[in-house]
Formats: C-alpha cells, sequence, structure tokens
C-alpha cells in the first residue's frame, strides 16, 4: 500500500478509472458548522491519494473536475453526509454516486450493523481500526497514523461494492438501490437547505 499526501488538490495527470473510492474527514458531524479537511481516494489498486485542507481554500480544480465527470462514479460509504460536504465546500454536485452503507441497508437485514467497521469484517474478512476517527484533521500536518487511518476508509471498497452487487442481485433489489443513489445528491442539498432532520416524504 501506498498513501500519496497532496496540499489543496490532487496533482495534474492522477487517474482513477471508471470508478473511484472516496472518503472525506471532516472538524465535526455538522453540515452548517464543521469544515471539510480531507478528501481521501482510491482506484483500488491499494494506493490512495489524501487531499489536506489544512486551511479552508478549496480552489482544487482537478479534484472538482473528478467529482464533476459523469463518467466516473464515485462510490462511498455513507455517501449522504460526503456528498454533501463536497457540495458545500467545493460547490460541485457529485455524481454519479454508490454507496455500500445503503446498499447493506437494503441486502443485510439480518442485521443492524452497517459500518464500514462491520462490513469489512463480515464480507472480506478485513479488521480495520476507527481509533484516529475524532483526531484533529484540520490541523497544519496529518500525522502518519491519520494517514494510515484515512488510507484504510476507501482501499476496501471497491471489494465491498463487488460484495454488495452480487448481494443486490441475489435479493433482486439492484434496481431499487441505483434509485436510491440516483437520489443522493438531492438528498444532500435538502440536509444542506435544512431538511436534514424531517421526513419530507411523511403525511
Amino acid at each position: 500500500m501506498s498513501v500519496f499526501y497532496h496540499r489543496y488538490d490532487l496533482p495534474d495527470g492522477v487517474a482513477f478509472g471508471q470508478v473511484v473510492a472516496v472518503d472525506t474527514e471532516t472538524m465535526g458531524l455538522s453540515l452548517q458548522r464543521d469544515r471539510l479537511c480531507v478528501v481521501q481516494l482510491s482506484a483500488g489498486d491499494g494506493d490512495a491519494h489524501l487531499v489536506h485542507f489544512p486551511e479552508p481554500r478549496y480552489d482544487a480544480p482537478n479534484l472538482k473536475r473528478l467529482f464533476a465527470d459523469p463518467g466516473v462514479v464515485k462510490l462511498f460509504h455513507f455517501a449522504r453526509f460526503d456528498v454533501a460536504m463536497v457540495q458545500r465546500h467545493l460547490g460541485v454536485r457529485c455524481a454519479p454516486v454508490w454507496c455500500t452503507k445503503i446498499a447493506s441497508k437494503l441486502t443485510r437485514t439480518n442485521t443492524d450493523r452497517h459500518g464500514l467497521k462491520d462490513l469489512c469484517r463480515d464480507l472480506i474478512g478485513v479488521e480495520i481500526s476507527k481509533q484516529q476517527q475524532t483526531s484533529d484533521w484540520g490541523a497544519a500536518d496529518l500525522s502518519a497514523d491519520q494517514q494510515a487511518y484515512a488510507a484504510s476508509d476507501v482501499l476496501h471498497l471497491h471489494q465491498l461494492k463487488a460484495r454488495l452487487e452480487g448481494l443486490l442481485d441475489r435479493e433482486g433489489r439492484r434496481d431499487l438501490a441505483e434509485a436510491c443513489f440516483r437520489f443522493l445528491p438531492v438528498r444532500a442539498a435538502l440536509d444542506l437547505a435544512g431538511w436534514e432532520n424531517e421526513d419530507v416524504f411523511a403525511h
């Protein structure tokens, strides 16, 4: 595994193929209060690229181009939050997207454990650590432990996607999942507009 650390944008010439695994690290979990600090990306080849924003400067044309590219699927775990953060700070509507958490909830109805750590353990036999999850991602420099943690959040998403696609097909729920994925940028926009805790489809 190699981890490539970049400040404020991806360098020119980095390619990820048709599916790029993505995650974000933020100062907290509030879309309105907290800022984007790190974007992690992987092509599924065992390498990870980390784009660090130690200050809230988001002029990142290469990263924005990747997120807006309709020919590249952006693969997330819990895409709702990450897509909203990208939309808010980078000003990009991230699409198309694929979410392992939604796929898990639609297929693994025998459990209520749909976290990334649970999926890695249950579906591909990999144990990942969440020790650095609440560390200071807005620091001027990321520690080696922070970089390793951030990388681990994207290195296994391609494998999880492959396993979950099989489960979606087995359970006959691929079309339902794809419809959910298409709706995610709208769900993120609703969250950013103030409807994050209200079900607009409720009576």
